[in-house]
């Protein structure tokens, strides 16, 4: 069975979202985040900080390429999409859900940006993240969720649906 790769803004609901995807669907969990974290021994944010940005991107990449995991639902990074081999190989393994949400939202629900380990300069901000990941985010989806307004459970089943209208 192939995975089902969650991607989007940080914020968006992919861990949670997930998690209760893998329950309802009996599937595994991975979230690259966490497996990054677990690598490295040390938080997402900490490695930003005293090993720098494209350190971090590198270790997320080669994470994302030497995912093995099969019949999961995995849950990447927000800037898993940065990486286009990564993404490719990830799209062979499986569907990518992207679950959307607009700016205002991610605005309001990220309140701990200088902690979480966001992929993101010195002096960007979340909307010239926004602006620059949304294009790449619906490059590579192949189901799109519209999650503004969405309980976890509703997303969990909007996902199920449009997964077995695919098939």
């Amino acid at each position: 069975m192939p995975n089902i790769v969650l991607i989007g803004m940080p914020a968006c609901g992919k861990s949670v979202t997930g998690v209760v995807l893998a329950k309802t669907l009996q599937k595994g969990f991975v979230d690259t985040d966490l497996l990054i974290q677990e690598r490295e021994r040390r938080a997402l944010q900490t490695i930003i900080d005293i090993e720098g940005m494209q350190y971090f991107k590198e270790t997320e990449e080669q994470v994302l390429r030497e995912l093995k995991e099969t019949d999961a639902v995995v849950s990447t990074g927000g800037s898993a999409v940065y990486y286009p081999k990564a993404m490719e190989y990830l799209k062979e393994r499986g569907v990518i859900v992207y679950l959307e949400v607009s700016l205002e939202t991610v605005e309001k629900r990220l309140n701990n940006i200088k902690t979480r380990g966001v992929a993101m300069g010195k002096d960007d901000t979340i909307e010239k993240l926004y602006r620059q990941r949304i294009p790449l985010y619906e490059r590579y989806a192949d189901i799109t969720i519209k999650a503004d307004e969405l309980e976890v459970e509703e997303t969990v089943a909007q996902i199920k649906e449009a997964l077995q209208n695919r098939r």
